[in-house]
């Protein structure tokens, strides 16, 4: 993150004594990434954090690569999809993965989480495609709404209670940090003033939910491709107050400024996060071009050390045929891809959008899941014959 947040009680000083109103010491955990050298926060619990009551069974929480795909255009179809599970984590479906990321869908039946999970293999990036409610995490009490990114920082400690209604989560995992844009920020990290969002858009959690009761509490922890199970008599969100640079946050895709120009601009100015090995951009309603003889629809691409995955969530793309909201495209590296038959010329004269759309573009070879085969749609890689 960008700048400096605090909430709750805290000691003048780091690493010095700090009492409970019995005397005891509030217990200090340093939440730190890059070893020392990275982003870091200091939280302050009534319980020991490390006091576990008992480990259970390990579980594997993985998606195996589909051996021989082939090189193709990819529409995974997942716009019919009703539920993908029963809870958070049984639902949570990768459907597209490399050594990098993971991309996949949510659509849990139940809406209240009665456990708490810890990704300590990745950082995540949640898109609310549909739903509301809430995160609650060692950080804090954090609202949650449609069209929202929710950024969460590796090794956070968390769970959704989810308000009733429609529910749709689109799940990004990365193997590295996942942080704003370095060329929209300056030299101390403030974003620019032609940066497409600013600090404003930026809503970290706002309130401390403190958990002081005892019982039987259980955090499941992803790493390495399992999930350990790890009971506790005490709630891990016993935090009376934390500061620094390292927390969850949300940004909604409707506070995305787009860029344009008088001819088609490239996938680079809707850019919204950077990571390791690839970037998330977001397309949102816009004027297009105003150049006399402009052409909306995009241009025909050939990336050849990329692959580039659209996620579809509101209105119509005009150089898609087929797609509806929900489903996929996938891109890959070594094709080139661009609009359908008859969609360049339909788009002549065109003066806005009112698309919504995620997009991730790798730098490495992205490879479809097992899990992902029920989902392909086998006609797409002929839609553009006419």
């Amino acid at each position: 993150m960008a700048y400096y947040h605090r909430l709750g009680e805290l000691p003048p000083k780091r690493h010095i004594q700090f009492r409970q109103p019995d005397g005891s010491l509030y217990k200090e955990e340093l939440v730190s990434s890059k070893g020392f050298s990275g982003i870091y926060s200091n939280l302050y619990h009534i319980y020991n954090p490390n006091s576990v009551k008992s480990i259970g069974k390990p579980v594997p929480f993985d998606w195996d690569i589909a051996k021989e795909y082939g090189l193709k255009q990819t529409h995974l179809n997942t716009s019919k999809i009703s539920t993908t599970g029963k809870d958070y984590l049984n639902a949570r479906k990768m459907l597209l993965k490399n050594n990098d990321v993971m991309m996949g869908i949510c659509v849990p039946e139940e809406r209240k989480m009665d456990y708490y999970f810890k990704n300590a293999d990745g950082d995540e990036l949640i898109y609310v495609h549909d739903g509301e409610g809430y995160m609650y995490s060692q950080f804090g009490k954090l609202k949650v709404s449609k069209g929202d990114y929710i950024v969460i920082p590796r090794t956070t400690i968390y769970r959704f209670e989810w308000n009733e209604g429609p529910l749709r989560l689109l799940v990004i995992e990365s193997h590295g940090p996942i942080e704003t844009v370095k060329r929209y920020r300056n030299e101390v990290g403030q974003l620019l003033e032609h940066s497409p969002y600013c600090e404003r858009d930026i809503h970290p959690p706002t309130e401390l939910h403190i958990e002081k009761e005892k019982g039987d509490y259980l955090v499941q922890i992803k790493k390495q491709g399992m999930l350990h199970q790890y009971s506790y008599e005490h709630s891990p969100l016993d935090i009376v107050g934390w500061d620094g640079y390292l927390y969850p946050y949300t940004m909604s895709i409707h506070d995305f400024e787009p860029i344009t120009g008088r001819i088609h601009q490239p996938p680079p100015v809707h850019q919204t996060f950077q990571a390791w090995g690839f970037v998330i951009c977001s397309f949102v309603p816009r004027l297009f071009d105003y150049h006399p003889q402009s052409i909306p629809a995009p241009y025909n691409h050939s990336n050849i050390d990329s692959d580039e995955v659209l996620y579809y969530a509101e209105g119509e793309f005009m150089s898609r045929k087929g797609i509806d909201r929900g489903s996929f495209t996938l891109h890959m590296g070594g094709l080139p891809h661009g609009p359908h038959p008859g969609t360049v010329e339909k788009s002549l004269g065109a003066e806005k959008t009112e698309e919504y759309a995620v997009m991730l573009d790798t730098f490495r070879p992205l490879f479809v899941t097992t899990a992902a085969l029920d989902y392909v749609d086998k006609d797409y890689p002929m839609s553009w014959t006419e």
